[in-house]
């Protein structure tokens, strides 16, 4: 039994209908979420998918569109549904980890910044390793509120990967992760 488990964060349609939503780099993101999810499951890594339920939009639950985009393969080990940022408080995701001897997340999914970055720092506070995988997660541009100062997918990337390595997390890529657990 593997002591690691990935996590796919609110990898779901929901964020599809969002006004901040764009294209450009789910190619990218895809190929790498693709890749580290086929590698954990052949090293027998559970997969665990998070999904967000928000109290209005896209994110309600009588919206529809709270599931998996349609890409994202199906029959993970779990699957919890959340109303906070991180993937802990109101999931029951730690009890399963726990019960499962998992001392290792590999951190994954969208919005970099927000929901992975949060369920990084909350599960590097509890006592898990954790290795963030930067590749394979997924953020949009953000405009400051005081300075009007518009900061691209690569810039907010590249802030949470200040933050969160040596503090919470393990920067790394797909291969990094992957390799990390046996196969």
């Amino acid at each position: 039994m593997s002591d690691t488990a990935l996590i796919i964060i609110d990898v779901q349609e929901s964020f599809r209908h969002a006004p901040f939503w764009r294209e450009d780099d789910v190619p990218a993101f895809r190929d790498a979420l693709l890749r580290l999810e086929a590698g954990c499951r052949e090293r027998g890594v559970p997969v665990v998918h998070i999904f967000h339920v928000g109290a209005a939009g896209p994110f309600t639950e009588e919206s529809g569109l709270v599931r998996p985009l349609d890409w994202l393969p199906a029959g993970p080990a779990a699957s919890f549904r959340k109303h906070t940022h991180n993937a802990f408080t109101d999931t029951g995701l730690d009890l399963w980890l726990r019960r499962r001897g998992i001392t290792r997340l590999i951190i994954a999914g969208i919005r970099t910044e927000q929901c992975c970055e949060t369920t990084a720092r909350l599960a590097g506070d509890t006592g898990y390793t954790v290795d963030f995988v930067t590749e394979a997660t997924l953020t949009f541009a953000m405009t400051h509120a005081g300075s009007g100062r518009v900061y691209s997918p690569q810039e907010i990337k590249d802030g949470v990967e200040l933050v969160l390595a040596g503090r919470f997390a393990r920067i790394t890529d797909v291969a990094g992760a992957l390799a990390g657990v046996g196969a």
